[in-house]
């Protein structure tokens, strides 16, 4: 690592700060208008993706881009602003990353020119991507996934039997990453990922949930019936795979298994959402308390009301601080020796369910209905406690890096 990339600076470049502007921008103009309609809707805001692919905001090549931006801070910079204008339009709009994030992390260069296109198709036709890895008995505890893989020799194709669920675009998607068992009997380290194309003979879609909040996000089960594909359609390819396997049969350390790579490399971007969030609660409950009157004051000038204010601040950004530096960290190569990943995370998603509840306390009444936005940036906040690792989750993983010892 040069000593160039070794320096990490809080000032952004030029070209991060327009693709900020570029973001608050659209999520001002196209997304906050339209996230009370969709919520209500809870169905996928296909327009808005629509439109949001017109100016390339939903294209392989902003998330390429932004991903790839020397700081390393292009994506939480940008996420952070699309998710300011509405949690779950935003993932509607975002979550083909996941799955793209997937592919790029352990794929062959072929793969990943022939398939991440296709997740998201073009601005007059957009498509979308999922990762599928969680399951109704393997949510947190990803090494007892159940969906299985069988290599079929004779026909050279891997056959997978399953359901997932909780899969962001599960169903609707035009690729699915989907994380499978291969040895059972190795656990994680038996794990692959494997590529699901479009109109795949026994794939199809289970139940669709009805959530709490980031409703206007797609979320459902996929189910996995004698399932057929290619052995080709291995992420990263069967050799390697099978040169990790005999690793780990050696006893030899053989690196994370498929679904804990992705989401390494995916926490301090989820981080990133939850900040959105937290900001755009923080700032209605300013506004609001500069207008709002009670006992003959600005409910601001209450100490009460101005030490909440002065608590949220401090949270979002110290937020921010933990983001930007695990992503640098990500950018640069810096391991995450003491799970950076996860204490950005963590904090982040705890301050935004922290900072919208506070939101809601100071408008009050108001706070609580749905003709104010902080409801529905409550109910959104919630999520981020949860998916990809829940806060109790990325604690354990932060004790096992800062103990060395098995934490369970």
């Amino acid at each position: 690592m040069s000593d160039a990339a070794k320096s990490f600076s809080l000032e952004l470049t030029e070209d991060v700060r327009d693709a900020q502007a570029w973001c608050h921008e659209f999520a001002r103009d196209v997304i906050r208008p339209a996230a009370e309609e969709w919520d209500e809707r809870e169905e996928t805001p296909w327009p808005i993706i629509q439109e949001a692919a017109k100016i390339g905001l939903y294209s392989l090549d902003f998330f390429a881009t932004q991903s790839f931006e020397d700081s390393g801070l292009g994506i939480p910079v940008t996420f952070e602003e699309l998710y300011w204008g509405d949690a779950g339009i935003a993932l509607a709009i975002t979550g083909t990353g996941l799955a793209a994030a997937s592919l790029a992390a352990t794929g062959t260069p072929e793969q990943i020119a022939e398939w991440a296109p296709q997740m998201f198709g073009t601005p007059d036709d957009v498509k979308l991507g999922a990762f599928c890895a969680s399951e109704p008995g393997a949510g947190s505890d990803v090494g007892s996934i159940r969906c299985r893989a069988v290599y079929d020799e004779a026909s050279d194709e891997w056959v997978l039997n399953g359901t997932k669920t909780w899969a962001t675009n599960g169903g609707i998607a035009e690729v699915h990453i989907v994380v499978a068992s291969v040895y059972p009997e190795l656990g994680s380290r038996g794990q692959a990922s494997f590529i699901i194309p479009p109109n795949t003979p026994g794939f199809s879609q289970g139940q669709k949930f009805k959530k709490h909040g980031i409703r206007a996000s797609h979320t459902a089960e996929v189910i996995l019936d004698n399932v057929r594909i290619p052995s080709r359609l291995l992420i990263g390819g069967k050799e390697k795979f099978d040169a990790r396997v005999a690793r780990t049969r050696e006893g030899a350390k053989a690196g994370g298994q498929a679904a804990m790579k992705t989401f390494e490399t995916t926490r301090p971007t989820v981080g990133a959402m939850a900040l959105g969030v937290a900001r755009a609660a923080y700032d209605y409950a300013l506004d609001y308390s500069r207008e709002r009157e009670q006992f003959g004051k600005k409910i601001g000038d209450f100490q009460a009301i101005a030490f909440k204010l002065a608590d949220m601040k401090v949270r979002i950004d110290a937020s921010r601080l933990l983001i930007w530096r695990a992503s640098w960290m990500a950018r640069q190569g810096v391991p995450f020796h003491n799970a950076e990943g996860s204490m950005a995370k963590l904090h982040a998603s705890e301050t935004a369910v922290r900072v919208t509840e506070e939101a809601i306390q100071i408008l009050g009444g108001n706070g609580y209905t749905r003709d104010y936005p902080v409801e529905r940036m409550h109910r959104d906040s919630k999520i981020f406690t949860i998916f990809e690792g829940t806060s109790e989750i990325q604690r354990l993983v932060i004790g096992r890096a800062v103990t060395g010892l098995p934490v369970r």
